[in-house]
């Protein structure tokens, strides 16, 4: 039993009633429970004000268990760059292999700049690294805020951050910028999972 089915069942209230507190579908509390997913930042909110406890308590206690699964953090931008947002919005699993390679996680897609390879919507696996070989599939992280997905172009000592999509325009990094800004690579990614 998950924490917040805990909760709910000590104050008496049912699926329905939380859902409404929190102002979200009945089906996202069922969710909740099953530790399927996990609520959002306003969820959480919410359901620590209702239930008296900290957030870190609602965490700890209703992530799901499985050996193999990663989080799914926010999302990242096949387009411009966008804020890099690292609530937890649902899970993935990968296999024993996958995961004995190093740390992973999973980023949902948004913008058409990987297009047609990579679409709005798909879940990226990727396994955390600081750096990556030319012509590889990266995340990269600009300004410690701004978070892309783009095919990496080492060149001389800058990098060239390039959309499959050719309505969009690369992205050229000087070396200085490189450091100045800063930009750094925060990972590799190594799995696509589309969505239909």
């Amino acid at each position: 039993m998950t924490i917040i089915k805990d909760l709910r069942l000590k104050r008496g209230i049912t699926q329905r009633e939380l859902a409404s507190l929190c102002d979200v579908h009945q089906t996202a509390v069922s969710q909740w429970e099953k530790g399927r997913t996990l609520p959002d930042k306003n969820a959480l909110i919410k359901l620590s004000d209702i239930f008296g406890v900290s957030i870190d308590t609602l965490m700890k206690k209703n992530t799901p268990t499985k050996p193999n699964s990663i989080p799914v953090l926010g999302y990242v931008r096949a387009g411009c760059p966008a804020e890099a947002i690292e609530n937890i919005i649902d899970y993935e699993d990968i296999s024993p292999e996958m995961a004995a390679k190093g740390e992973h996680f999973g980023l949902r897609v948004v913008g058409d700049s990987m297009t047609p390879r990579i679409c709005q919507g798909d879940v990226v696996i990727v396994r955390k690294q600081n750096y990556i070989e030319n012509g590889e599939i990266g995340v990269v992280l600009i300004n410690n805020l701004d978070a892309t997905i783009k095919k990496v172009i080492k060149n001389g000592t800058g990098l060239t951050l390039i959309p499959f999509n050719n309505d969009y325009e690369p992205l050229v990094f000087t070396a200085e910028e490189i450091v100045t800004l800063p930009v750094t690579i925060i990972g590799k990614v190594v799995e696509l999972r589309g969505k239909f």
